[in-house]
């Protein structure tokens, strides 16, 4: 429907202006029936519909309606598929439709900085691309179904440690390469129809007040369309804010932010065009949500919870497969062990705590696809406690010693990790730990299966013969568990993030969470695999890592062209072969490196994916398309990515460290930094600019004569050739003994600068 806008606008008061930019309560807009203006319900995500009654809180300790729990935001990143994520936004979608909600507060694209963040179960990857790629595909399905999202956290929410006043520090380049990246391709690709600012300051600025974050960055360069709504109770200042460009205030300020507003148009603090333009951006997003309405919208529960089955399939690890262990036989005596096993963990805590549609039962599910196989259980720990049992440890170990093989369901119980605080270690609770040793004593033939929204630590690895990661897999994880356990379906998924041996070997380690109110991003770039690569540390297990019950070879590598320049594209095939005898999806991983670089960058970054279903010998192309962004980083002088010519090595396969198939090609910068030469510049500066190399090789032949090979432009030849490269222009005038002089410098650098 047709709309002006803007005549709406002008025809109303100050008063009504003010209150657009707030809550009517805790999960509805306000309305002015008398220009037609509606009030429309937001509520919470991202991975189920979270509407509650009137009574309602931020936290989930109220009630909610029933709605179909998808697989947490770590457990969906581990599918690495587009095309699924953006099915169960669709789900999503529709059961918003279903009960009359507007805008899902969702997806969360926050990087995983540090494996400690109670908030990592619903955050996607340590890896911005991935992030952004999957969040992009979470909105574009939600926002098929007429209902809008809300990207969030933005930005640099990584801790819940004093989430509400501590300071993010961090320098440009990581801003941009790392924690901006994981926001920019979702808001870009997929327009959400709002974007949530975070908590926390950056760099001393709260992020409900930061115009550079919400009106630069976001609505500028991004070219954001919708409106930035504010986490829960994340105001700082009502009227900064708006004028940084935070269009609506969540929840109801009960009048107070609309005060302030009418009072600082009224005293002049506060342009009535900036008012004007931050209601002119809500009421698109207002009306677009009542034109999009479906009346008497449904969805099928039973469907729904069949998808979340088949999406938790996709989205489980198989981290070790020792023997090949799994699938398990379908015959013999298998004990199931686990206080996980009747009290399944198959989500998070907090915001997004969804009120399920149904649940299933890991061991109804298991015995139903035993075949001849018999099944026994035992509890093995007090899920409400750290101690353990002996009686517990005891009935486990007879189970497992009568059995062929022994599947112990562990992890991280709910008050382990959640929103609102951060974990203190990377430990399972001990007892767990003693029951997987104990059952091992007795039985070789080992399974863990976990159930955890972020890394743990597994001084046990090395006597279990088989590990599948099932994080938080929603409502149907149990019976994807058992389908994967029994080969019913063949794990898929693999890990978004790092697996670090132990918490000190994490590269935020010394620096989280920080001090008082102010945490430093001293790591910088080197987030999560960025660091274990540069460091050449060992991890657990790496980033990209998941096994299957098939093999896959990759066997060629082609690029469409060898050279090419920033503003060109490069199309670059692989091909795949399932070499086993079970179908199965492998994940191909495309990283670059840039060979030689004159700035600080990580050995490879993730620039792209994709999820390919092979049938047992068939063999298919995959291919990729590169842009200036897969070779470039942030420059900071010029404001912009920048790459730099040279030779970049293309590198793909099926994990970081598993990357077979390589290809190097020259790209060649169309941008010229001009670079201004001072007094202070070095030697070695002038010699790494092509065309003052030649100008210094001059130079250095008439400060040392010609005798010795000063005018080796690559070493300088000589060793105190070499330590000249270090050498400030100034500092040749005061040690060349007359030779060259002041005059002379100013010649040279006008040389110089006019050679740029």
């Amino acid at each position: 429907m047709s709309r002006d806008i803007k005549k709406i606008i002008s025809q109303m008061t100050l008063e009504e202006k003010a209150g657009m930019c707030s809550g009517l309560d805790f999960w509805r807009t306000k309305a002015v029936e008398r220009l037609g203006i509606p009030s429309i319900m937001v509520t919470d995500g991202p991975h189920g519909l979270r509407k509650q009654a009137e009574t309602a809180d931020h936290l989930g300790m109220n009630g909610s309606v029933p709605a179909t729990c998808f697989p947490a935001g770590a457990t969906l990143a581990s599918s690495w598929d587009r095309s699924l994520v953006e099915r169960v936004g669709a789900a999503l979608g529709e059961e918003c439709q279903a009960e009359k909600v507007s805008v899902l507060l969702g997806p969360a694209a926050n990087i995983k900085r540090s494996p400690l963040c109670g908030r990592n179960f619903e955050y996607l990857s340590e890896d911005p691309y991935l992030s952004s790629e999957i969040a992009a595909s979470h909105i574009r399905g939600v926002q098929s179904q007429g209902v809008g999202t809300s990207l969030k956290h933005f930005a640099v929410n990584n801790q819940e440690h004093r989430r509400l006043s501590v300071n993010a520090i961090l320098d440009e380049r990581t801003l941009r390469e790392i924690y901006l990246a994981s926001f920019e391709g979702a808001v870009k690709q997929s327009q959400p129809w709002t974007v949530m600012c975070a908590y926390n300051q950056v760099n001393g600025e709260y992020c409900s007040e930061n115009k550079y974050l919400l009106t630069t960055i976001l609505k500028e360069e991004w070219g954001h369309e919708g409106f930035v709504v504010s986490d829960w109770g994340a105001v700082n200042e009502r009227v900064p804010g708006l004028k940084a460009g935070l269009e609506l205030e969540m929840p109801s300020s009960n009048g107070l932010g609309d005060k302030k507003i009418v009072d600082a148009v009224k005293n002049g603090k506060l342009s009535e065009e900036v008012l004007d333009k931050a209601v002119e951006r809500i009421l698109n997003i207002v009306f677009k949500a009542v034109d999009n309405r479906k009346e008497n919208a449904t969805y099928d529960k039973k469907a729904h919870h069949a998808l979340a089955r088949a999406v938790a399939r996709e989205c489980m690890v198989l981290l070790k497969n020792e023997d090949d262990i799994l699938p398990l036989m379908k015959k013999g005596k298998i004990a199931v062990i686990g206080g996980f096993v009747n009290k399944p963990r198959y989500q998070g805590g907090g915001s997004s705590h969804v009120n399920p549609t149904e649940i299933d039962n890991v061991l109804d599910e298991m015995v139903k696809l035993a075949g001849s196989a018999e099944i026994v259980s035992a509890e093995g720990f007090d899920l409400n406690s750290d101690n353990s049992d002996d009686n517990m440890v005891a009935e486990a170990k007879a189970a497992a010693q009568d059995s062929d093989v022994a599947v112990i369901f562990a992890g991280l119980p709910d008050r382990y990790e959640s929103e609102g605080y951060d974990r203190t270690h990377m430990s399972m609770p001990s007892n767990q730990i003693k029951l997987i040793e104990a059952v091992a004593e007795v039985q070789q033939n080992v399974v863990v299966v976990l159930s955890n929204g972020s890394p743990i630590e597994m001084p046990w690895i090395g006597k279990v013969k088989g590990v599948l990661e099932a994080y938080l897999g929603g409502q149907a994880a149990g019976g994807a568990i058992a389908d994967l356990l029994f080969g019913a379906a063949n794990p898929c998924g693999k890990l978004a993030e790092t697996f670090p041996i132990k918490l000190s070997d994490n590269p935020s380690y010394l620096n989280f969470p920080g001090e008082g109110d102010k945490v430093e991003y001293k790591e910088g770039l080197f987030v999560g695999y960025r660091y274990y690569d540069k460091k050449e540390m060992a991890t657990l297990f790496p980033f990209g890592h998941g096994l299957s019950y098939t093999t896959f070879e990759y066997t060629g590598i082609l690029v469409d062209k060898k050279e090419l320049t920033d503003k060109d594209t490069l199309k670059v095939s692989v091909s795949v072969k399932n070499t086993g005898k079970v179908a199965g999806k492998e994940v191909v991983q495309l990283y670059v490196k840039d060979v030689v670089s004159s700035v600080i960058r990580p050995e490879k970054e993730l620039k792209g994916f994709e999820k390919v279903d092979l049938q047992p010998g068939e063999e298919k192309a995959v291919t990729f398309t590169l842009d200036k962004r897969a070779f470039a980083y942030y420059n900071t002088e010029i404001k912009d990515w920048h790459v730099e010519s040279g030779d970049f090595e293309i590198l793909v396969g099926g994990s970081s460290v598993s990357l077979p198939l390589r290809e190097i090609v020259k790209v060649e910068s169309t941008v010229v930094i001009k670079k201004k030469f001072t007094k202070t510049s070095t030697v070695g500066d002038v010699m790494s600019h092509p065309a003052g190399k030649v100008i210094a090789a001059d130079l250095m032949k008439g400060f040392f004569g010609e005798q010795q090979e000063v005018a080796d432009t690559e070493g300088l030849g000589t060793d105190m050739a070499a330590m000249m490269k270090d050498f400030v222009l100034r500092s040749i005038v005061n040690f060349s003994g007359g030779k060259f002089s002041e005059e002379m410098l100013e010649e040279l650098l006008d040389k110089l600068n006019n050679c740029n």
